[in-house]
């Protein structure tokens, strides 16, 4: 198996040999990472010269597309789970998988009166007719709102009112539109939304870590522009766009 010091090594390597020249690579990026990849991917096309294409969706609609041959170069998940099997049917190069951040949940509305004095208690009150959250079957964060629910014994309490999003971002866009007052979704989608709206940190101990990690694709293996962005989401300028988007780091 191929360590990330191999890696770093031939990145450094390719970047001193190769001749100057733009490529084109295309990254799969989980739908709560929309927000900063846009800020990522403007900075590194700057530094690099090279152009990177984002296609945006759940974890798991992005993990069955790379299955069925979608030309990535570059799977940024929302959990470890997806990357460990690419690895394992041969679809991601091992050695390349590490930690980007660490995903939160939050608590979020736009509804004026639950504004006010929002918190987890809303939840427990029933006093509101639809819960926005990714779907648990596709989405990460999905995941983490059941377990949330489960935690404070309201899973299936709060059946009947509860919607759900093919991803979180489907989940978010749900209360944006007014079409559920609550949504548990990721606190990266709530720093980016600049109108009136509120929102609370669901305690960590609620759900298990959202470890959201990075994986190179077979597809990108020989690359120099795939590899180069690996190693920028490791570097200094690339992390504070991703904890000032609402993540934690490792």
């Amino acid at each position: 198996m191929k360590s990330w010091l191999s890696y770093t090594l031939l990145i450094i390597v390719g970047l001193a040999t190769q001749p100057s020249r733009s490529e084109q690579i295309t990254v799969a990026v989980a739908a709560n990472f929309a927000f900063p990849m846009e800020r990522l991917e403007t900075l590194f096309e700057n530094v690099t010269q090279h152009e990177l294409i984002a296609a945006s969706g759940s974890t798991g609609q992005l993990y069955a597309q790379i299955l069925n041959g979608a030309p990535y170069d570059i799977f940024l998940a929302a959990d470890r789970e997806r990357p460990n099997k690419l690895i394992q049917n041969g679809s991601a190069v091992a050695g390349t998988q590490f930690t980007y951040a660490l995903g939160q949940l939050s608590l979020w509305t736009r509804d004026p009166l639950l504004a006010n004095n929002l918190s987890l208690d809303i939840l427990a009150s029933g006093n509101f007719r639809r819960l926005a959250i990714a779907n648990p079957l596709l989405a990460p964060y999905g995941v983490a709102a059941q377990q949330t629910l489960d935690t404070m014994g309201l899973w299936q309490a709060l059946q009947t009112k509860i919607v759900r999003g093919e991803s979180v971002n489907q989940a978010f866009a749900m209360v944006e539109t007014r079409n559920a007052e609550l949504g548990l979704v990721a606190l990266s989608n709530t720093t980016a939304y600049a109108d009136f709206a509120a929102s609370v940190l669901v305690p960590p101990g609620y759900y298990a870590p959202i470890r959201q990690d990075a994986i190179l694709l077979t597809r990108g293996e020989q690359t120099p522009a795939a590899l180069a962005f690996i190693h920028f989401l490791r570097n200094t300028e690339a992390r504070e766009i991703i904890r000032d988007a609402g993540y934690s780091l490792p």
